[in-house]
């Protein structure tokens, strides 16, 4: 596939090539070493998007389209008025994230967890822009993204571990019919999940608690999510789920030491039992009990809903999710591992491949 961009875009509390922290510890390969730079090696046009560690997937999608386009990012009138920010945040005019920007530009989107649902949506936009936004806006005054009309420059869409329909991780501690402490796990595991959860807290600013990427990782709003975003007829959709537990002595599912990151243990053990129904009358059984650490692997396969087959590398459709084969890893694999490290190099470069043999 010639003059195709390879845009990579990080979850949550993640970094790109616009970070310091990015060169010291690559979001993608982490000790590993960087994959998109090896990528770029390898002759493919790849580079690694910065958008908000923890925004909502509306305002990373916002900062995308900015970095590619080289443009300041234009979060909406309408948006910032109702969700009480300010529009317009950084300016990337003569620092654009890939070559150019115009119409012969494709691109291949690749979110990893949290970016997944933040390319997604910004397909959406891409394509067919928002009118509430057109509504708002003087048409002078309108961000492109917003127009839409740029829906042929996205060739495919890659989502890798991505919280697609939303995760229980974030769903058991605000159900109040379940006790996640009667769950006993080893001090240690415990003592690793208070790390994580304080070094994933979101930091508010103020704005609406609608806007931060916690609130659409919840199942009922990853679902009304999911309902804005269309499945674009001529782009080619994939998508990988993992799974990095078992089943355990009394018929739950418990994290393989084998596969499962030591720092999410204790979540992943609690995503093995959690069962319930949200608000919006989902119902969370035995089908949500398999996870990643982070993302349950039923979620991670496609958008509820939308068209999906398992992928055939030899007839893969446009307009229909191509669900890869669960892979039996943790949710930090991707990114090189944290105490449990990994080399996901030949996962990449397989999917690479892949990709350059779409038409």
């Amino acid at each position: 596939m010639s003059n195709v961009v390879y845009v990579f875009c990080h979850g949550l509390n993640g970094s790109g090539e616009y970070d310091k922290e990015y060169a010291k510890k690559p979001y993608w390969g982490g000790a590993s070493g960087d994959v998109v730079a090896t990528l770029r090696e390898r002759g493919y046009d790849a580079h690694a998007a910065s958008v908000a560690p923890q925004g909502s997937a509306w305002d990373r999608a916002c900062e995308l389209y900015a970095q590619l386009a080289g443009v300041c990012t234009d979060y909406g009138k309408a948006h910032s008025e109702a969700y009480g920010h300010e529009r317009y945040g950084r300016d990337f005019s003569g620092q654009p994230l890939i070559p150019e920007w115009n119409k012969s530009t494709r691109i291949v989107l690749i979110g990893h967890s949290f970016g997944g649902a933040t390319i997604r949506l910004f397909s959406e936009l891409l394509a067919n822009g928002s009118e509430e936004e057109r509504a708002a806006t003087p048409a002078e005054d309108l961000s492109l993204l917003f127009a839409g009309g740029m829906a042929d420059r996205i060739v495919a869409i890659v989502t890798i571990a991505a919280p697609s329909n939303g995760t229980t991780a974030y769903e058991y501690s605000q159900d109040p019919t379940f006790d996640d402490k009667s769950i006993k796990v080893r001090l240690k595991y415990r003592l690793f999940d208070r790390l994580v959860k304080a070094r994933t807290k979101i930091r508010t600013d103020g704005r609406d608690s609608r806007d931060w990427a916690n609130y659409d990782m919840m199942i009922d709003h990853a679902r009304a999510l999911n309902e804005r975003i269309s499945t674009l007829p001529h782009v080619y959709y994939l998508s990988v789920a993992c799974d990095g537990t078992k089943p355990g002595a009394d018929g739950a599912r418990v994290p393989d030491a084998s596969a499962m990151e030591p720092l999410f243990f204790r979540t992943a053990t609690i995503m093995g039992r959690y069962s319930g129904t949200t608000k919006g009358g989902c119902v969370v059984d035995d089908e949500w009990h398999a996870n990643d650490g982070l993302v349950n692997t039923i979620s991670a396969r496609a958008p509820f809903g939308a068209p999906q087959k398992p992928l055939d590398k030899g007839s893969i459709e446009k307009g229909v999710w191509n669900v890869m084969p669960d892979m039996h890893v943790n949710h930090s694999y991707f990114q090189g591992g944290y105490l449990k490290k990994s080399d996901p190099h030949p996962f990449f470069y397989d999917l690479m491949e892949l990709l350059a043999g779409l038409a």
